[in-house]
Parts: C-alpha cells; sequence; structure tokens
C-alpha cells in the first residue's frame, strides 16, 4: 500500500519544459533591492504566474511562450507598477523596475489582500494566526494543535512533522522551557499576540542544531510603520466555563526612533477530565488486578504578559535595540480522583478518593541587547545578548482516604521551587560576495543555571513531618559552546546552500543529601559535528525540485537527570536518570514546488539513544509504577506530505495538507520492544469572502491511530471549527464569532504497555468554545521601510516537573 501511495503521488509531480526565462530586477527609491515584492507574469490581459523576489530583489521566470508580456509589481507600503510590455523576439532577458514609497497619510489601516491561513515556502511552513477566523480567542498551543504536522502529547511534548524533540522560540529568543512548563506557557499565551508561526524542519546551520524535528518559531505583532497607531482586541469565550483574553498594541516611528508595546491579560476557567484503567498481569498473561482511576481537574488561570522595545539608529549603518519582557501566570486548581482495586473477578477490592489541591505561579523576566551594523556594502555584522530568568513554584496538597470500615486517611504537601537563569551572547557575520553568492560564519554561547528543590511532608498524629525519602535539592549548570559556518549561492537555475556547525556542550549536576540520602554528583562533556545544506533546481517558472539534509540533536531536559521522585498520583510516580544521553538525528528532505500551488514531500528522519519511558521497581514502592525517560535503542519515520493552496473561486479560498508517516521503533525496556504504525494527519481551511464586509471559515484536522513513543498507542482524534468576521466602525474595527471543536470530538486517547501492565486513558478538556472578539485600530500610519532585524537562532530547554 505504502508503495503504490508513493507512486501515486510521484505521478501526480507537473514536469516542466524549457523556454525563454526573463529576470525583473525590483529596487525601491533608494536603489535598495525589494525583498518580497509580488511580482505576477501577465499574458493577454490574464495572469500567468506570480513569484516572490528574493534579497536580491530579483524574480526569475522561465518558460514564457510567444507574445508579448508585461510585469505587475506590488510590494507593501509603496505604489503598484506595471511595466511595459515584452516581447521574445526583442530578445531581452533582464529588465530593472524602481517602485516609489506611498507619499500619503493612510487614511485608516485595512487590509484587504487575501492572506491564506498557510504558506509553504521555502524550508519552512508559515501559519499566518490572524487569518483564521476560528484562532481568534485560542490560546497559543491550541492554535498550534490544529496547524499542520504539529501534535501535542498528553505529557506536553511537542513533535513536528511525526518527529518528537522540538525547540520553541518567542520572536527568535529561546523560551528555555520544556515539558509542563512550556505546556503551561503556551496556553496561557493568546493567539492575539501572534503574527505569524514558523515550522522549520529543517534549519540551517546558523540555527541551534537542538531539536530533532526542528524548530517552531512564534514571532509576536510589531508595527514597523511610521507614526503611532495601535490596537486593542477583547475575547470573551464560553465553554463549560468562561474565558477572556484582551490584548493592547502601541506602535510608534518617528526619525531614528522605533518603539512598541504589547500587553495581554487573560483569565481562564479550566477543566480537564482524566480516565485511566491500568490491568495487571501475570505471567500467563492473564488479568491479576485492575485499577479504575477517573480523575476530575479544575481550577483558573490568569496572566499577565508585557513586552516592549526600542530601536535606536545611531546612524545610516548602526542600529542598537533593547527589548524587555515578563510573564505572571497564577494557576490554582483541584484535582478530585478515585482509585478502585478490582479483583480478577472484576469486584471492587478497595475504593482511595484522593483530592490534591495544586497552587502554582510562573514568572519570568527577560533583557535582549542587539547591535546591527553594515560595515560595508557587502559586509555585515549584527550582536546579541540576552539575560532571562525564571521563578517557578508549585504548591501541592495530596490527601488520599481508603473507603471503607477501619480505613486510613493519607495527607502529603509539597513545595517545589525552581529558579533558572540564563544567559548568552552570539555574533554573526554576513559577506556578500556578488549578487548571487553569500558567507557567513558566527558565534554563540550560552550559559544556564537551574536550582530546584522539592520538601515533602507527610501529616503524622496531627503533626506536619519532614519526607526525607522523597525531599530532595538539584543544581544544575551548564554551558553550551557553538562556532558555524554556512556558504549560499545561487547559479542560474540552481541554489544551494552548504553549512557546518559545531557545538560543545558540559554540564555540572549536583543532588544535595539529608541525613537519609547521600549527596551524588555527575558531569559530562561531548561535542560534535552537525552539517546541513539544501541543493534546489528550478525547473521552470512552475516548478522546483529542492533536497535538504541536517543533522540534530537532543539533549535530556534538565529535570529529566533529577533522580529523586516526583507524586502524579498515589499509585504513579515520576524520577530522573543521571544516565541519560543525548539522542541525535539524520534528517533528509526531497520537496516539488509547483507554482504556489501544490507541494509536495518526501522525507526520512532516522533516531539513535531514542528518548523513550522506561519502568523501574524499587522494592520500597511496593503497588506503585515508576517511570523514567532512558535511551532505549532508535526509530525510524518515513513520510509523505501534500500541500495544496488554491482558490477554486475569487470568494473562496483552500489550504489543505495531507501528511503520512511510517514510523517503526525499536528499543529495549526489560524486554525487547519493536513496534511501527502507519499514521495520516489531516488539515484543511476553507476561506470564504462573502462581499466587502464580510469572511468565513470552515476548518478542521483529523488524525488516524499514531505512536510518538515505543510503548504508547494514540487513537485518533479531531475537531472542526467554524467562524465568521465582519468588518465595522468604516473598517477600522473588526467583529469575530467563531465556535471550535464543534462535535466535541477532540480528545486525547490511547494505551501504554508498561512491563506486566497495560493502562488505557482518555484526557478531554474544555475544549468545544464558542468565541466573540471585538479589534479595533487606532492612530495614523506612513508609508512603510522593511526592515530586517537580524537573525534569530536559538532554543534550550528547561522542565520543572
Amino acid at each position: 500500500m505504502t508503495r503504490t501511495l508513493l507512486l501515486f503521488l510521484l505521478a501526480l509531480l507537473p514536469l516542466g519544459g524549457f523556454a525563454q526565462q526573463f529576470t525583473l530586477i525590483v529596487v525601491k527609491e533608494n536603489a535598495q533591492p525589494a525583498d518580497g515584492a509580488t511580482i505576477k507574469l501577465i499574458q493577454a490581459n490574464k495572469q500567468v504566474s506570480m513569484i516572490v523576489t528574493n534579497a536580491r530583489g530579483q524574480a526569475r521566470f522561465q518558460n514564457i511562450t510567444q507574445g508579448a508580456f508585461s510585469f505587475s509589481v506590488t510590494y507593501m507600503g509603496y505604489q503598484p507598477r506595471t511595466t511595459r510590455s515584452y516581447t521574445i523576439a526583442e530578445n531581452i532577458k533582464q529588465d530593472t523596475i524602481r517602485i516609489q514609497a506611498l507619499s500619503t497619510v493612510l487614511k485608516e489601516v485595512n487590509i484587504t489582500a487575501k492572506t491564506p491561513p498557510v504558506e509553504v515556502k521555502q524550508g519552512k511552513v508559515i501559519v499566518n494566526v490572524d487569518a483564521s477566523v476560528t484562532n481568534v480567542g485560542a490560546t497559543v498551543l491550541e492554535v498550534l494543535e490544529k496547524s499542520p504536522g504539529v501534535m501535542v502529547d498528553r505529557n506536553g511534548g511537542i513533535s513536528l512533522q511525526g518527529k518528537p524533540g522540538v525547540l520553541v522560540m518567542i520572536d527568535g529568543k529561546p523560551t528555555y522551557l520544556s515539558g509542563a512548563d512550556l505546556n503551561n506557557l503556551l496556553s496561557s499565551m493568546s493567539s492575539t499576540q501572534v503574527a505569524q508561526i514558523e515550522l522549520i524542519a529543517n534549519p540551517t546551520a546558523r540555527y541551534d542544531a537542538s531539536g530533532n524535528a526542528g524548530i517552531i518559531n512564534i514571532k509576536t505583532k510589531k508595527n514597523r510603520q511610521k507614526g503611532f497607531n495601535g490596537s486593542v482586541t477583547v475575547t470573551a469565550a464560553q465553554g463549560v466555563y468562561f474565558k477572556t483574553n484582551n490584548t493592547l498594541t502601541l506602535n510608534y516611528r518617528a526619525g531614528r526612533v522605533s518603539t512598541f508595546f504589547n500587553y495581554n491579560i487573560s483569565r481562564q476557567k479550566y477543566l480537564t477530565n482524566l480516565y485511566a484503567l491500568r490491568k495487571y498481569t501475570g505471567a500467563d498473561g492473564a488479568t491479576t488486578a485492575t485499577l479504575d482511576q477517573p480523575s476530575h481537574f479544575t481550577g483558573t488561570l490568569l496572566n499577565n504578559t508585557a513586552k516592549a522595545g526600542l530601536d535606536y539608529e545611531v546612524s545610516p549603518k548602526t542600529t542598537v535595540g533593547i527589548v524587555l519582557g515578563g510573564t505572571m501566570i497564577h494557576r490554582e486548581g483541584n484535582n478530585t480522583a478515585s482509585a478502585r482495586w478490582l479483583n480478577s473477578s472484576g469486584a471492587a477490592d478497595s475504593v482511595i478518593a484522593t483530592d490534591n489541591a495544586n497552587n502554582s505561579r510562573f514568572k519570568n523576566g527577560q533583557v535582549s541587547l542587539s547591535l546591527r551594523h553594515a560595515i560595508s556594502k557587502t559586509q555585515d555584522i549584527s550582536a546579541d545578548a540576552d539575560w532571562l530568568h525564571y521563578n517557578i513554584t508549585s504548591d501541592q496538597n495530596f490527601n488520599n482516604r481508603l473507603q471503607t470500615t477501619g480505613g486510613y486517611n493519607e495527607s502529603t504537601r509539597a513545595n517545589i521551587p525552581t529558579g533558572i537563569n540564563i544567559l548568552s551572547g552570539k555574533a554573526d557575520y554576513t559577506l556578500k560576495t556578488d549578487s548571487d553568492g553569500q558567507f557567513q560564519a558566527g558565534w554563540k554561547s550560552a550559559h544556564s543555571s537551574t536550582d530546584n528543590s522539592a520538601g515533602y511532608q507527610n501529616l503524622n498524629a496531627g503533626q506536619w513531618t519532614d519526607d526525607l525519602t522523597r525531599s530532595n535539592h538539584f543544581l544544575y549548570s551548564e554551558n553550551i559552546h557553538a562556532i558555524y559556518t554556512q556558504w549560499e549561492r545561487k547559479h542560474k537555475d540552481i541554489s544551494y546552500q552548504l553549512g557546518l556547525r559545531y557545538e560543545h556542550t558540559d554540564y555540572h549536576a549536583h543532588q544535595l543529601g539529608n541525613v537519609l540520602q547521600k549527596d551524588s554528583a555527575f558531569s559530562r562533556n561531548y561535542g560534535s559535528f552537525f552539517p546541513s545544506g539544501y541543493f534546489s533546481y528550478q525547473a521552470d517558472t512552475a516548478n522546483s525540485f529542492t533536497l535538504t539534509v541536517s543533522r540534530r540533536i537532543d539533549r535530556p531536559v534538565y529535570q529529566t537527570l533529577n533522580p529523586f521522585y516526583f507524586i502524579i498520583n498515589k499509585y504513579t510516580y515520576q524520577t530522573g536518570n543521571p544516565y541519560i544521553l543525548p539522542q541525535y538525528s539524520w534528517n533528509l528532505e526531497l520537496s516539488h514546488q509547483y507554482k504556489n500551488l501544490l507541494t509536495t514531500t518526501l522525507s526520512y528522519n532516522n533516531i539513535n539513544n531514542y528518548f523513550s519511558q522506561i519502568f523501574l521497581s524499587d522494592p520500597t514502592l511496593a503497588g506503585i509504577l515508576l517511570y523514567t525517560q532512558g535511551n532505549v535503542g532508535r526509530t525510524y519515520i518515513i513520510g509523505v506530505s501534500e500541500a495544496v493552496t488554491a482558490s477554486p473561486t475569487n470568494w473562496w479560498t483552500l489550504t489543505a495538507q495531507a501528511l503520512y508517516n511510517y514510523k517503526k521503533l525499536s528499543g529495549f525496556n526489560g524486554n525487547h520492544y519493536t513496534s511501527d504504525i502507519n499514521q495520516l494527519n489531516l488539515n484543511a481551511s476553507n476561506q470564504f469572502t462573502m462581499g466587502k464586509r464580510f469572511t468565513g471559515e470552515l476548518s478542521g484536522f483529523y488524525t488516524t491511530r499514531a505512536r510518538n513513543d515505543v510503548q504508547e498507542r494514540l487513537y485518533p482524534t479531531g475537531q472542526l471549527s467554524a467562524g465568521l468576521g465582519m468588518s465595522v466602525l468604516k473598517k477600522k474595527a473588526t467583529l469575530k464569532l467563531s465556535m471550535r471543536d464543534i462535535f466535541y470530538t477532540n480528545a486525547m486517547e490511547g494505551l501504554t504497555q508498561f512491563p506486566n501492565a497495560t493502562e488505557y486513558f482518555k484526557i478531554k478538556r474544555d475544549s468545544r468554545v464558542v468565541v466573540l472578539a471585538f479589534t479595533y485600530r487606532f492612530g495614523k500610519t506612513f508609508k512603510t521601510a522593511k526592515r530586517d532585524n537580524g537573525a534569530t537562532d536559538e532554543m534550550q530547554r528547561v522542565w520543572n516537573g
């Protein structure tokens, strides 16, 4: 079946011939190239094809047929232009056109162009958040869950294109978070703060090598137009509980100064229902006991986020900048659960009721400094320094009650504070060797330190006493140093890039002891090369082919190395593994793009030292399932995807992607495990234009059975959403109404295989939500000056439980 599908998809690849080519160069009024201008080839008063100019302002058209032709040029903030008419007989193969900036003040900010919700470009998939009506009022995590090729597992792990291990950046800066803390941040961050989300499966050598699956870069909104302007968005949502997200954006640019300020406040009451059924088996495979565990989580979340920045042009060649930001998240939750032990005949032996109250606070602050300097017309240098601090506290209270005559009442509480400091610096140098070649080199160093303690106490005879068997204090410091170089060149129809990055890592961990536990310390240092590159061939104006290859690494998150216990519930503990090693991967991708209509991609991914759940036995913890992470073996993934962007009519735009993966995982965890799966992810969005004021959307996704772990299989899931938007107040404001997960089908369900046990689980959240949002835009805008803020390339990991 797989072979047949591959042959069928390959048969769909349109191949073009070779004919007359023409290169149009677009420059701005200051003679600088217009990067990203839209060029349309016009013949017989019809659009034949469309190309976006590269960094040199060039758009190269091939296979131009006989007859007169011309070009239509559009560029944001500049007056549209149409070239003169050309003919092949003139034998002119290149021309330059100069565009003029808009000189008049715009009376209103009104975007009329149809921006697709998803775009496929060289090496990345771009999700335009505002282009989808159903994104209004959603969290960033909810936007990611319905983005093409993205999956989020029950532990908060994010996979991309079926591959685990994703680096998440915000405005190209590291979040330095993973697991539960990253999930907490993204689930409290409003989509109204975000302009685009970039999904980069194969980053170049300029980016960190971390992340087997690539990088997700969340780009917040920034307006670079001159003058003072801004917007305010107020959102009210109703699911089982009420939610609200409100955002204020301010921008001012005049002379040499450009500033921005963003503020978001959101408040929501959340709901999660978890059901787990664990079956224990004997040596003969027969069920010896069953643990039935329904749980109900509710709570409130309050998030305040502020970010401000200033750029100052010291001279026409030099710009300095500073960005200050901070986030405060307060989450209060309660969990009520019961654990019913059933014997082999299904009768209840005992029932234990559990209450868990959790009060957590998440605070972070950041300071970023930047410098951009043009040494000459062909050389420039940039430097960045970043300081980031996290203060994360969690207070937990557990109470277990055996509901029977003569039963017991156990109470445990824990205080788990974590402090994280990160300091990083980097410098990048760029040399344009000629109009078609570019050389880059750079350096980066990052230092991080983590101070994580967990103080557990038990209630005995009315007195709280320290539980020194589970309490711990973990100190961790890590340094990563990197250098890279890459070469990029274009020659006629061929472009390529070759890059090499070297990264060296050293870390030291210290587990502080107490009267019952000994001190322990461990250190490690290692280094490796990470080659990357691509080769692209533009066959004609309609068809291009690209081959991409890269080697990448996933380092274990800090808390995974902490060898002490974290309580999930009475019968499930989690612990760290100080012996876990990094996992490495090779990624290979071959893609074909037909115009801006169809993109076909074949991919191969091979991971060694694969991270997986492993299970340990502790004779002092009878009846408790203890799990951690470890290196269990290897996995490989073969994938095929088709992405389509089409406009069947002038009022209907369709974007869709189908991603098929064959995944095979093998490893050792008490027994030899080998598992494989065929999984398919479908994602589609229909955008409708109804007159001059109304827009509509019908979108959804569906994922078949999937597997992210060697011992865990996920069942099918999906959702359908719809929305309607309307411009009001003379197009200065927008009113949007949407409903997500209309049929309440977006559940996370699966089966996990443990040694001598299996566990079925199903997680349901408050995902069926009706949202009403109002956005008002104010201020004046002048002509746009497009700016390049430099490359963004970093990401690290931190995880607290």
